[in-house]
């Protein structure tokens, strides 16, 4: 069990073995996020968001997951992906443990929201265009259309091959 009683911020600064308790910190981070990397590169691309390593202690690995269909989803993966671990990163690794993590769907969504929000930014600034074979078929219906309509149509036929976003709908 863990010692959960208050401590002295020097504790964290006192040389112990040769090193101070935050350099072993930021050397089992370091160790974690590659681990996390190595992961990634093995599972399907579909499940980075909602997947990764939480820890790595006695020779098992724990995931993170972020609810249940992705738990499962990972579940099948799990032999390729303990296999896979063991050749290329972790020759120690016995078990893989895969933990439900509700935050991380959270955060997941909204990564997912702002690689959207990009996209759909660039889709704006592109801007859709008009080919001159839809121009041509344009032009075909409108000559069969009443003469209002027809205008309207015509009008918009002669946009082909301009951005939508340069023309003015006060023609």
């Amino acid at each position: 069990m863990r010692d959960s009683r208050p401590q002295s911020i020097e504790y964290l600064f006192e040389t112990t073995e040769g090193q101070n308790m935050l350099q072993s910190i930021q050397q089992r981070a370091i160790a974690l996020n590659k681990l996390n990397r190595a992961v990634k590169g093995v599972i399907p691309a579909q499940l980075h968001p909602w997947c990764r390593v939480a820890n790595f202690r006695q020779g098992i690995l724990v995931l993170e997951t972020a609810n249940a269909s992705w738990m499962m989803r990972l579940r099948y993966e799990q032999s390729s992906l303990l296999s896979a671990l063991r050749a290329q990163i972790l020759p120690s690794l016995t078990a893989i443990d895969i933990r439900i993590n509700p935050t991380l769907a959270a955060k997941a969504q909204e990564s997912a929201q702002e690689s959207s929000s990009q996209s759909a930014a660039e889709e704006k600034s592109a801007g859709r265009q008009l080919s001159e074979q839809s121009a041509e078929i344009l032009r075909s219906v409108a000559s069969r259309s009443p003469e209002k309509l027809r205008q309207t149509i015509e009008r918009l036929a002669s946009l082909a091959g301009e951005s939508t976003r340069s023309t003015s709908r006060n023609k």
